[in-house]
């Protein structure tokens, strides 16, 4: 979407009540697909939502000869990449911009063409995310890399080989980035303070069904033993939690009732006790979870985000903005995403309260403690909030603006919907499912 297509006008005030379904999860599906990149036969990945994430990997994988299909499912894609080759410098430039995925085709294309190239990457900007320490790794598996005007060249001279890495910090990214890349290097590879994001669970068991020996300790720490060859999978993916827990928010924010097919209590078990402390109500069954408002004031909290098992930084941004609605003082500490609670500014302009400050508020300190970032806030409430006009600023911020719109009275102009797309399957019709008033510039119905 372009011009006029890219703006939504949402007439807030409705509450939000129905039924929508949430699909396979946006960290999870994308770097599945890229993993079929290291089998020998076609893999079957099922529960794929139809995301802008997914259509840019799609694109790159068929740009180096991988044949994506539809299989005979809905949500399911058929991976064939017995024809692997070198793609088009120019044509993987095209990409450049549109995704962070990009990266994690170094190891896997090391490994099946014995070179790669990554273009310049995009994504969210909600604060540093260190793509050179990616290329360290992947020095250290044995990749020599280049440094060229429009991206980064690599090479493995010979068979990338194991060795020991300890992460500064557990990002996801870099232990997706060590899975790709050690389960078919030479010998052991042990990665120490690594991510443990359901979704990375859910990463190991795709390549564990191609042949991987993977396996996790409880101390953070995982051990991947290289083999020479692996095979396709077979796999569902595990559904988005974090686009769960942002409809679980709009109910609260909205006062509304909002069953979310699909949504599991496992893996959202920190966000469920969260929503339940604010004064949010769910009933679970096997098929998902309703959320809905129950009546009466919601009680401020005090929130720290940090990586899994604790509050996730993507559940924090949709739930402030039912916490603008919350009796008392709300405190947020933001410990993964240093400059994630700058769209708070926008919901100052719609009637909130919300100040920020550079200092570790509410908890521990944290690594952002010293470094002159504005990442706790204070969020004062109840507010009412009005209408404004809205520039959606990266994925989670700009559904947390939608939220916002929503609740608020009047109308308000979302300028940059398109940006949601990226992880937030049909969002638009969702909404209008659930008896939103939203409607595209000129008149025209969603």
């Amino acid at each position: 979407m372009t011009g006029t297509d890219d703006v939504l006008l949402v007439h807030g005030g409705t509450p939000l009540e129905g039924e929508i379904r949430v699909r396979g999860a946006k960290n999870l599906v994308p770097k599945a697909m890229v993993a079929a990149l290291l089998g020998s036969g076609p893999s079957r990945l099922r529960n794929v939502p139809d995301i802008r994430d997914v259509r840019v990997v799609r694109g790159l994988l068929q740009l180096h000869g991988v044949t994506v299909r539809p299989g005979e499912e809905p949500g399911e894609l058929i991976l064939d990449p017995s024809h692997v080759e070198s793609a088009n410098v120019a044509d993987i430039d095209a990409h450049a911009g549109s995704s962070r995925i990009p990266i994690l085709f170094c190891g896997p294309l090391l490994h099946r063409l014995g070179h790669a190239f990554i273009p310049g990457l995009g994504g969210c900007d909600i604060g540093g995310r260190p793509i050179d320490f990616h290329f360290e790794v992947l020095r250290q598996f044995g990749a020599t890399i280049e440094k060229r005007a429009d991206g980064q060249y690599l090479e493995a001279p010979q068979r990338l080989r194991g060795c020991k890495i300890r992460l500064p910090y557990p990002s996801v990214g870099s232990t997706e980035q060590v899975l790709l890349t050690a389960v078919l290097a030479e010998g052991v590879t042990e990665l120490s303070n690594a991510a443990v994001e359901p979704e990375i669970e859910d990463l190991i068991c795709v390549l564990q069904k191609m042949g991987a020996i993977i396996s996790m300790d409880t101390d953070r720490t995982i051990r991947i033993t290289g083999v020479d060859s692996l095979g396709g999978y077979n796999h569902r993916a595990l559904p988005d939690r974090l686009e769960a827990a942002s409809w679980a928010s709009a109910a609260l924010a909205t006062e509304g009732n909002i069953y979310v097919r699909g949504a599991q209590q496992r893996s959202m078990m920190t966000f469920l006790n969260t929503y339940r402390r604010v004064g949010g109500a769910f009933e679970i069954d096997d098929e998902g979870i309703r959320f809905w408002h129950p009546g009466g004031p919601l009680s401020a909290i005090a929130l720290e985000t940090d990586v899994h098992p604790g509050f996730q930084t993507d559940w924090q941004q949709p739930l402030v903005v039912a916490l603008t609605q919350a009796s008392g003082l709300s405190i947020v500490h933001e410990t993964v995403y240093e400059s994630r609670l700058g769209f708070t500014s926008a919901l100052n302009q719609m009637g909130a309260h919300i100040q920020l400050y550079r200092e570790c508020l509410g908890g521990s300190d944290c690594r952002f403690g010293q470094r002159n970032f504005l990442h706790s806030a204070v969020v004062s409430g109840p507010t009412k909030l009005q209408g404004a006009d809205l520039v959606i600023p990266d994925l989670r911020g700009g559904f947390s603006y939608l939220i916002a719109a929503l609740a608020a009275q009047g109308t308000s102009r979302v300028h940059g919907i398109d940006l949601i797309n990226r992880g937030y399957e049909n969002f638009m019709e969702k909404l209008v499912e659930l008896g939103a008033k939203v409607e595209l510039p000129g008149g025209a119905l969603v």
